[in-house]
């Protein structure tokens, strides 16, 4: 731990201290809960009522306001997220309630009965439906323009930084095609509250087994396309899904949607393509940003689901002949025989 975490921690605990009479906090049971790719970091302690959790959110670098105000959005849709027992925004710290010690990727990774999988999913379903009916008001614009820009990512980290490539101009008039495509495509959809990570990371067990999952970081939430979220879940970067999964999840999501009078389009196969194109924006986003938080900032662990996010992307691009040359150049940037054209 670098000095500058130290004296985060220090003045967190300072902070605790001063709420430990009002909350019953035992501040000696203090200990690492979780941390994410940003400057964000979780802890636990034991409090009157059971445990706790601390934000860390360095002022400089995270900003609590819209974790605050999403999550006052979420509650009254009726997702379950933490509720939050004290604040200081000034320094970025907050004490929430604990929804739980499990996220849906630690109980997939220690292995689950496929009824008990199946219940947790349709359970996160319904959870994303009640997520989209969440009033966006205020929320940045998921649009064109920023769909498009985040996909720079894409080269920029993955192609040149970790794949050590040169895109010819070819290439890279090709990609800038692709990419348009899929930015407008996206931006065409109805728009709906949309979490931007809706996935097994996010999503803790409930505690009652008929209990829809709490939901968590969720500060970064958009007004953006109605099926990214369900793009997120169904195209895991961190728990493969085979497409017969993935297809029985999305009806269902897709059924749901429909009978609660959400924007979906009416003809399934519809819906199925625009989800699909949506999980491809994504997912070579995805390969940039993990790229990313592996060359830059050192966070390696995440390069081992760069082959996940790979077999996401070749599954849409080889389904669609729009994208016959995008496989051209993942072939080439991952040492496979080319056998697609540049037709575009």
């Amino acid at each position: 731990m670098n000095p500058s975490e130290d004296s985060r921690l220090d003045a967190l605990k300072h902070w605790l201290a001063s709420l430990a009479d009002e909350h019953g906090l035992d501040l000696d049971s203090l200990r690492p809960a979780s941390s994410d790719a940003s400057f964000r970091r979780y802890f636990r302690l034991e409090g009157r009522k059971g445990s706790v959790i601390a934000m860390d959110a360095p002022p400089q670098h995270e900003d609590c306001l819209p974790f605050l105000l999403v999550g006052e959005k979420l509650r009254q849709a009726g997702v379950t997220v933490p509720q939050v027992y004290a604040r200081d925004i000034e320094q970025g710290f907050l004490l929430l309630s604990d929804l739980g010690r499990q996220t849906y990727y630690q109980a997939i990774t220690q292995g689950l009965p496929d009824a008990t999988l199946q219940t947790l999913y349709r359970q996160a379903i319904a959870t994303l439906v009640r997520l989209q009916h969440a009033d966006a008001t205020g929320l940045p614009a998921y649009d064109e323009a920023r769909l498009l820009a985040e996909l720079q990512l894409f080269p920029q980290w993955y192609v040149e930084r970790h794949c050590q490539a040169q895109l010819s101009d070819t290439e890279h008039a090709m990609l800038q095609r692709v990419f348009a495509a899929l930015a407008q495509d996206a931006a065409a959809q109805p728009v709906v509250l949309v979490h931007r990570d809706f996935h097994s990371p996010n999503l803790m067990v409930a505690e009652q087994p008929e209990g829809e999952p709490g939901v968590i970081d969720y500060q970064d939430a958009l007004i953006g396309p109605i099926t990214y979220d369900l793009a997120s879940l169904v195209t895991d970067a961190r728990t493969t899904w085979e497409e017969a999964q993935q297809l029985d999840w999305a009806i269902r999501y897709w059924q749901a949607a429909r009978a609660a009078g959400l924007p979906v389009p009416a003809d399934f196969a519809d819906f199925h393509r625009s989800y699909e194109w949506m999980s491809l924006q994504r997912n070579l986003r995805i390969l940039g940003v993990f790229a990313r938080l592996s060359h830059r900032d050192g966070k390696n662990h995440y390069l081992e689901h760069i082959p996940r996010v790979q077999g996401y992307v070749r599954q849409v691009a080889g389904r669609y002949g729009v994208f016959a040359p995008l496989l051209r150049l993942l072939d080439r940037l991952e040492n496979r025989p080319v056998s697609y054209g540049y037709t575009f």
